[in-house]
């Protein structure tokens, strides 16, 4: 069963890839995800600047999933290229797309710019991230026009392929996808958290988050993530990389059915450790063999078939 994957001219050993998150701070920490089974990395989306991101708690389970405020903590572009180094030099046979963030425009193409030139496969444009709409104004995503406005803006100085990441929180997913190809992206990343959301500790009678509020993942966004996908398979012709809940291989098979070639996983390194990518895997081979399928990519978007 051939499960590796072919994304923009990118080969990966398989279609699970860590998401922009929790892990992507580090280089040891995202190669320590490729030796334990992930078939590619995202780093955690990285601004111009440092940033502290949110202070203590950030991250809430919860019975549906997890809630987190981080805040898009880094060290800045400009600090971060030694980490990708580290990547490289540990897993050299499994791609690494770097995620970008900007509180403008004119931000999100200086650092565009800066990570064509370092040692990632990809880069990942963060469009849709709700936890810092406060200081950012409306996320990118929510708007077809300023995402074809920012696509294009960075398909100019970018040789790299880019895949545009987009938010669940709007009205017409497909749409947006489309003015991102449009406007020269490769790929689309479907989705970003959902909401944001609030925990309320009854006890203390407060919000449980530092921020108060956060971006919902996990099972609680899967059914929404899987429909977001559905709807982005059906607007665009260039592949998406799928992630919103694929803590388990039926998710995974779910995603991959509604149009997903990648598979972007979170939340499922937070509940079954660095199990989660051969698990997932093992699942979609298992599925393969009894359908009488031979490569994953027959799997592509099958739903839309029947």
């Amino acid at each position: 069963m051939n499960v590796s994957v072919d994304f923009c001219g990118i080969k990966f050993p398989n279609p699970t890839v860590v998401a922009s998150g929790y892990l992507g701070v580090t280089g040891a920490s995202l190669a320590s995800c490729a030796k334990n089974g992930a078939g590619g990395v995202t780093a955690k989306t990285i601004f111009m600047d440092e940033r502290p991101g949110h202070p203590n708690p950030t991250v809430v389970a919860f019975p549906g999933g997890l809630i987190n405020a981080v805040g898009l903590c880094g060290e800045g572009i400009k600090n971060a290229k030694h980490e990708f180094e580290i990547y490289r030099d540990s897993a050299p046979d499994n791609p690494i797309i770097g995620s970008i963030g900007g509180k403008n425009l004119k931000e999100l193409v200086e650092v565009a710019e800066i990570m064509d030139t370092y040692p990632v496969d990809m880069i990942e444009l963060n469009f849709s991230c709700p936890n810092v709409d406060d200081e950012m104004g409306r996320p990118i995503a929510c708007d077809p026009l300023m995402t074809a406005e920012a696509t294009k803006a960075i398909r100019k100085v970018v040789k790299k392929p880019i895949s545009v990441k987009l938010s669940p929180n709007v009205p017409d997913i497909g749409m947006i996808a489309k003015h991102a190809e449009m406007e020269g992206a490769d790929a689309i990343t479907a989705v970003n958290t959902m909401g944001p959301g609030m925990l309320i500790d009854p006890k203390l009678r407060r919000p449980i988050l530092a921020n108060k509020v956060g971006g919902v993942s996990g099972q609680a966004l899967k059914p929404i993530a899987v429909r977001c996908v559905y709807d982005v398979y059906s607007a665009v012709q260039i592949p998406i990389i799928a992630t919103g809940g694929v803590v388990n291989g039926n998710a995974a098979l779910e995603m991959i059915l509604a149009g997903g070639s990648l598979l972007g996983i979170g939340s499922a390194i937070m509940s079954n450790d660095m199990q989660c990518f051969t698990m997932i895997v093992d699942k979609i081979r298992e599925y393969m063999e009894e359908e009488g399928f031979t490569d994953i990519s027959e799997l592509v978007g099958l739903a839309h078939e029947n």
